[in-house]
């Protein structure tokens, strides 16, 4: 129609500057653009109908078209009609064409249009839909899917009374209109997302080809109109049902009309019935929406003559992908720096890598049961998930330095074995040191010390000097290393033998019993 219009512009404009301005038929067709014959052949069909100029500059483009070319308006009037209905669900399906459609026609109307003008009348047809309706949608290729408001929904907490907010997470085939629908608790987190578009797929029993979101956080880390970032927790599903994430462009509400028209009609045909129920679970009300959802699917449409359920056996399941055999789980990746203790860190727990990456940045996929380490694409290492609140540390001894794993492996009662080879001594004052910390590990590098202080003097030096450090209480390596330097490890001896030896017996030396005469006399005076 815009053709016509245009091309009624033009004639009108031969026609002013052929009886206004006089103009020849060879300036005519310069100033227009158009071939000479052309220009004459418009004055010859205003002449054939005697039309007056003066009337028709003042008539609209219509009525002018309607004069000039009466037989082009009534030459199909016998031809037979279109099926535009038929012709609407039929191109929706896999590798249809207009031409396939228009041979079938041709073989049931021989005397009917040509193919030009069937694929007129088709887009002519096209554009008294609906916005919604606008787009081609292939059978078995997308589903689009967003979350709405839960508005008016009744879901009480039993415990405390609280009114619970809740979401209504949608699914929409394009070819078919089939609609899935769910109520989730809380926002639109990746869980969400994850959870309701894995049980939409069950309940299709098949997978599109593309899989259409809006653009939320949770499944797209970074929005951009061209290249946008898939979460990569939402790229492994995708990868795991073969569906291609395929984002709306950010604030194009147009990309996915279908699954906000879903929303729209969720909100309206289920919600609507719902708004003077009360629930007290999650499962309760989402039992009273499958049993709507399945009358809204059941439920002829008025254009189409047939039921979402009808249309989605005819158009999308039958070119649908099938599911995969293995249940998805749900994994969550993110992205952590390795910290100088060669740990990671999820959920304050702490997960031990190489210690070659220290400083490096890796990602993780977490499950509910193991937590796996990639760099660049590579797996590292995995850890079984821990929840415990007393083991928050995770370590393999193999991530671990050489030095590191060494210290590991030094234990109490291992050191206390090594010290017990060099004398009772050594084992004894070993042990003292250990005890009297509050952590065994802090006496550990007093413990070696002395132990090694074996390999410069003999086992036999080393338990006396061990000896005399417990006789005064000096529990440290640089006591028994003072004694064993200063030779007083034997000291020990000569005072046991002068300590052995006979009282000398003299006038000048006061005995005890001096000391004792002196005190009692002091108490008796007092």
């Amino acid at each position: 129609m815009a053709k016509v219009r245009i091309a009624m512009r033009k004639i009108k404009e031969v026609l002013r500057l052929g009886f206004e301005k006089g103009l020849s038929m060879n300036a005519i067709a310069r100033c227009c653009r158009m071939g000479r014959t052309t220009v004459q052949e418009y004055f010859r069909r205003f002449k054939l109908v005697a039309l007056d100029w003066s009337l028709v500059k003042e008539a609209d483009e219509e009525t002018l078209e309607k004069r000039l070319f009466p037989q082009d308006t009534t030459k199909h009037a016998s031809k037979a009609p279109l099926n535009y209905e038929y012709l609407a669900q039929e191109i929706k399906k896999k590798n249809m064409t207009m031409e396939v459609l228009w041979e079938e026609y041709k073989k049931e109307h021989p005397e009917g249009y040509q193919y030009a003008q069937f694929c007129n009348l088709y887009r002519a047809y096209r554009k008294t839909l609906n916005c919604t309706m606008r787009q081609e949608h292939k059978a078995g290729e997308k589903v689009f899917a967003d979350f709405g408001k839960g508005d008016g929904i009744k879901l009480i907490d039993p415990k405390t009374g609280n009114l619970i907010s809740v979401n209504v997470f949608v699914d929409v085939w394009g070819a078919s209109n089939y609609t899935f629908a769910k109520a989730v608790v809380g926002e639109e987190t990746l869980e969400n997302w994850f959870n309701c578009s894995a049980e939409s797929f069950e309940y299709f029993g098949c997978c599109p080809k593309a899989f259409v979101p809006d653009n939320p956080k949770s499944v797209v880390s970074k929005a951009c109109r061209y290249e946008p970032d898939i979460n990569p927790s939402f790229a492994e599903f995708g990868q795991h049902y073969d569906v291609t994430i395929f984002p709306a462009r950010p604030g194009k509400a147009k990309d996915k009309a279908k699954v906000e028209a879903g929303v729209k009609l969720a909100k309206r045909w289920i919600l609507a019935r719902l708004r003077n129920r009360v629930f007290y679970s999650l499962k309760e009300l989402n039992d009273a929406i499958f049993g709507l959802l399945e009358r809204l699917n059941n439920k002829q449409m008025k254009r189409q003559k047939k039921s979402r359920r009808e249309l989605f056996e005819i158009l999308d399941k039958p070119v649908a992908q099938l599911l995969p055999q293995k249940t998805y789980r749900f994994a969550q990746w993110k992205k952590v720096r390795v910290n100088i203790d060669y740990h990671i860190e999820f959920d304050q727990h702490y997960y031990s890598v190489p210690y070659t990456l220290i400083g490096q940045q890796l990602e993780i996929r977490i499950t509910s049961s193991i937590i796996e380490v990639f760099r660049r694409g590579k797996r590292i290492c995995s850890h079984k998930r821990s929840y415990s609140l007393q083991q928050r540390a995770i370590t393999v001894p193999d991530h671990m330095p050489k030095s590191h794993r060494e210290h590991l492996e030094w234990t109490p009662s291992r050191i206390l074995a090594w010290a017990g080879k060099y004398g009772v001594s050594v084992r004894g004052l070993v042990d003292k040191i250990m005890a009297e910390r509050t952590f065994a590990e802090q006496g550990y590098r007093r413990c070696l010390g002395i132990i090694r202080l074996g390999q410069k003097h003999s086992a036999e030096k080393l338990n006396r000097a061990c000896e005399r450090a417990l006789r005064y209480h000096a529990y440290s390596y640089n006591a028994v290393k003072n004694i064993l330097m200063n030779g007083l490890e034997d000291l020990e001896d000569a005072t046991a033998a002068t300590k052995d030896a006979p009282v000398i017996k003299h006038e000048n030396i006061r005995g005890s019993e001096y000391y004792l005469t002196e005190r009692e006399s002091i108490f008796s005076d007092s």
